[in-house]
């Protein structure tokens, strides 16, 4: 079959590196795999796989060329945007999704007809909220969020979730979506979950690279961006009071940065926490770690959960709203903690005293890529309910 994968940039983050691994996932099966890109930059994550075609498109130059694009950009953002906050896509993305619609039917012109079009994330497909296929999906990566007043809420689930054939990534997000749904009276087509990739074998070639950078002494990881999100001031906290003898690294970079070295100094553990920035190749840090830990307010998955598995490395995470209970079934389910201080130092303290934990490799079988594409290649007639 021929696939086409839409992701709004490839900067680099969870969403972006899944919709890489879906695109290589498709070409691995022998699939005619496409991956379409919004933005022309950033390029931060790549496809793999040789046989993925990559192209790009920019939505925000395609808007402001289409003649009528500049006018309606400027009253959306002087104007409406202003009278209704984060209102934006409402306006841009009837024109925008007639514009990629347009763009789509180049590519099939020179590449022939896409058997499936899956749109990564909310965030991709809200600013195309016009286009409509009976061959498109969208995948929904985290839980709804009533980050404004209700009325304006269900109009935004109206335009880009009623009649349209959905995935979620995990059944706390499949959960969130029918709460929303049945709130707002949306029906779509179908709503399943399907789970994210994990590209193992890649991630093992990666995990063997060098990093000069990596200690020698023993070590916990957590790799995430430093945004409130993902709970840094959380583990930092439980982290001093479970006082364990390895260290703690933390792989990312984020506008919290200087707020968390600072809570680690005044905590007392500064000399036993090393933040270490971005990095274009985590997996030699997880790979080399006794422990990856993750202690995020809300996960829609929690990718770096089985990345961290492909690494064989063993995986603690605090009761995280969403998907990650997903990841931790069967024997895993033991190392779940609750989301507070204690809670976490405690199951830290736990999982430190039963080390070495084997990685057994039948804990990623849900989420091998042979799986996940064949899902993705069924449309079903009916919702899920």
């Amino acid at each position: 079959m021929r696939t086409l994968v839409v992701i709004h940039s490839l900067k680099l983050g969870g969403m972006e590196r899944v919709a890489v691994n879906l695109a290589d996932a498709f070409a691995e099966q022998g699939h005619d795999s496409h991956l379409l890109s919004c933005k022309d930059k950033p390029n931060d994550v790549m496809p793999s796989h040789p046989g993925v075609k990559l192209h790009h498109y920019d939505q925000f130059h395609a808007l402001l060329r289409s003649g009528i694009g500049i006018p309606v950009f400027l009253l959306s953002r002087l104007l409406l945007g202003v009278l209704l906050p984060k209102s934006h896509f409402m306006w841009v993305g009837w024109l925008s999704g007639w514009l990629l619609k347009r763009h789509i039917a180049r590519l099939e012109r020179e590449h022939g007809r896409f058997d499936r079009i899956v749109f990564r994330g909310l965030g991709t497909f809200k600013y195309f909220w016009s286009f409509r296929d009976a061959r498109s999906i969208y995948v929904l990566e985290n839980i709804i969020h009533y980050d404004r007043p209700l009325w304006q809420k269900k109009l935004e689930w109206r335009l880009v979730f009623d009649r349209r054939h959905l995935v979620c990534v995990s059944s706390g997000v499949m959960d969130s979506a029918l709460a929303a749904f049945r709130e707002g009276g949306i029906q779509p087509s179908s709503l399943r979950v399907i789970t994210n990739p994990c590209p193992v074998e890649q991630i093992r070639n990666l995990m063997v690279e060098p990093d000069d950078d990596i200690p020698e002494e023993p070590y916990i990881v957590n790799v995430a961006r430093l945004v409130p999100q993902k709970g840094h001031a959380l583990l930092l906290e439980a982290y001093a009071v479970a006082r364990p003898d390895h260290k703690l690294v933390i792989v990312g970079e984020g506008k919290l940065r200087e707020k968390l070295e600072a809570k680690a100094n005044t905590l007392g553990i500064s000399d036993r926490v090393f933040f270490a920035g971005k990095r274009e190749n985590p997996y030699p840090w997880m790979h080399r770690a006794a422990l990856f830990v993750l202690a995020s307010e809300y996960e829609g998955l929690g990718i770096v959960l089985t990345e961290a598995l492909a690494c064989g490395t063993p995986i603690l995470s605090v009761e995280s709203e969403g998907g990650v209970r997903d990841v931790f079934r069967g024997e895993l389910e033991q190392y779940l903690a609750p989301r507070t201080v204690q809670g976490l130092a405690d199951k830290l303290s736990e999982a430190l005293a039963a080390l070495p934990i084997t990685v057994n490799p039948d804990w990623l079988a849900a989420f091998r890529s042979e799986s996940v594409v064949e899902q993705f290649l069924l449309l079903p007639d009916k919702a899920s309910r």
